[in-house]
């Protein structure tokens, strides 16, 4: 296929057309993104003027509102392609930045961020359907380990980049990061403008077949992979929510322990994500078994902190056991996050893979948006019970990756799908399912 260059020489593996330009990108838009996420409700509320108040309202109105757009920029991948709606979010991002610094008034203020939040929200679901979009086979698990790798390092310099520009120049240094962040995102787009999407002739004609919603609805595979990540993206949200609440309260921690947590996952995640994801490819793990073991461990790791907070012990052992905790929990995110994606990816019908993986985005927003008042509403009857309740979610997202992988098609639950014995016409009675072909479903 065009889409691919020539074999990497350490491991092999077919390079995507332009992966160097993409990957570069993702890594500019992090730092972008690291420029202001730690900081969102004191940047946004020294860029504007506005009060903090104000400032928290407008972001929690806008975010909620940009979930409800996820669904259209699922249409619109599909309807035209996932790099031109990446390139199209790019821009609202740099525009967006760009302007904040001129909305001192709740409206303009208000605008700026809506259209900036249905850019930000729709970004994951675009991105992961243009990983779709320009490779194949064992090629999309390296670009989810590349992309969530350099996503951490990215966000982490971003993060000690306004801390510099901060000590520099004290809050108006503010307005010097949000256009910044409007010349980062505008840089990302002009890379990412160079990497060469690919599809297959069938699966181009697949394309041009009007297709809706409906269709990923009837497909209960998927919307059972939907759940189990659900479940396991509970988890996900437990070391910026839960963990710092729970060291206070339940162990009464210093509040210094959750700076450690925070650097030990980021640089473990920048540092060591690619080699880790590397090796569950190459031992040729399906992706459904990689995704269940990093769910184990996440369980494993949340079954740690209950019986940490059982025993109680003095303040180096529980330092030590909490870092020992964050390993076990970074290795399940290393482990789990590449396969899953990638296996989100190849589940989904080329034709309409945009509403497919905008449902499958959903599943992280959900989380994301109860994990504060689960967490808090459980921690408040008992400091183990929220890890309790998170540790039976990832058992039972593993035991679904398993249980769904007969149902799922070949070529996405195995990173290069098996060879059919030979003179076999039909795969039968092995446990593994025929691809399945896109059925047309009028929007």
């Amino acid at each position: 296929m065009a889409v691919f260059r020539s074999k990497a020489a350490t491991t092999g593996e077919a390079k995507v057309a332009g992966e160097r330009s993409l990957l570069l990108g993702i890594g500019i838009s992090a730092v972008g993104i690291g420029m202001y996420v730690p900081f969102s409700l004191v940047f946004f509320h020294h860029v504007t003027g506005l009060s903090l108040t104000l400032v928290g309202l407008v972001m929690t109105v806008t975010g909620l509102t940009g979930l409800a757009f996820m669904p259209l920029a699922g249409s619109a991948v599909d309807r035209f392609g996932a790099k031109r709606v990446n390139l199209v979010l790019y821009g609202i991002r740099a525009l967006g930045f760009a302007l904040y610094p001129f909305a001192s008034s709740l409206p303009a203020f208000a605008v700026v961020a809506l259209v900036t939040a249905l850019a930000d929200r729709s970004f994951g679901v675009v991105q992961q359907s243009l990983i779709g979009e320009v490779a194949r086979g064992a090629a999309r698990d390296r670009l989810q380990a590349s992309t969530r790798a350099l996503q951490n390092a990215g966000m982490g310099a971003g993060a000690l980049l306004v801390t510099g520009v901060l000590a520099l120049w004290g809050t108006g240094g503010f307005t010097y990061t949000a256009w910044g962040n409007s010349l980062a995102f505008a840089l990302a787009g002009l890379l990412v403008s160079r990497v060469r999407p690919v599809r297959d002739a069938a699966a181009g004609s697949a394309r041009r077949a009007p297709a809706g919603y409906r269709m990923v609805l009837r497909d209960r595979p998927f919307l059972g992979l939907t759940a189990a990540n659900f479940l396991t993206a509970l988890g996900y949200s437990a070391l910026s929510v839960l963990f710092p609440l729970y060291l206070s309260t339940w162990l009464a921690a210093p509040d210094s322990l959750t700076g450690a947590a925070f650097t030990v996952n980021t640089v473990l995640c920048a540092g060591i994500g690619v080699l880790i994801a590397g090796r569950v490819r190459r031992s040729g793990a399906r992706r459904t078994r990689s995704a269940a073991l990093g769910a184990l461990l996440f369980a494993a790791a949340f079954a740690g902190q209950i019986v940490l907070g059982t025993l109680r012990p003095g303040q180096t052992v529980t330092l030590v056991a909490l870092l020992a905790i964050v390993v076990v929990y970074t290795l399940g995110e290393l482990v789990h996050s590449p396969s899953g994606g990638a296996l989100s990816v190849s589940a989904a019908p080329e034709a309409v893979r945009g509403r497919y993986l905008a449902t499958y985005q959903l599943s992280y927003s959900l989380a994301s948006a109860l994990a504060p008042s689960l967490f808090t509403a459980l921690l408040a009857v008992d400091g183990r019970l929220p890890w309790a309740v998170l540790t039976v979610a990832a058992i039972g997202a593993a035991l679904a990756l398993v249980r769904l992988e007969p149902h799922l098609p070949a070529g996405a639950v195995h990173a290069e799908p098996p060879a059919p014995a030979a003179g076999a016409a039909v795969v039968l009675g092995d446990g593994t399912a025929p691809e399945r072909r896109p059925a047309t479903v009028a929007a």
